[in-house]
């Protein structure tokens, strides 16, 4: 899971503080939740599908597909 989401915002050229930015969390929770030493709040899930337009199921590893 924590892959599909770093390569997602490697993928639009951001950074971890514009990504904490945009989720309204701090640089390090946001480097937390990439490398996986916290698990991401559901909330947090949906809005990274939200923004990158993908499924949560893709986020969570569930499915390959992006749609």
């Amino acid at each position: 899971m924590y892959r599909h989401i770093r390569d997602l915002r490697e993928d639009k050229d951001l950074t971890q503080q514009q990504m904490g930015k945009i989720l309204h969390c701090s640089t390090r929770t946001y480097g937390n939740y990439e490398c996986g030493n916290v698990n991401i709040p559901n909330d947090i899930l949906i809005k990274l599908a939200d923004f990158h337009g993908v499924s949560v199921d893709y986020l969570l590893g569930r499915t390959d597909k992006t749609d």
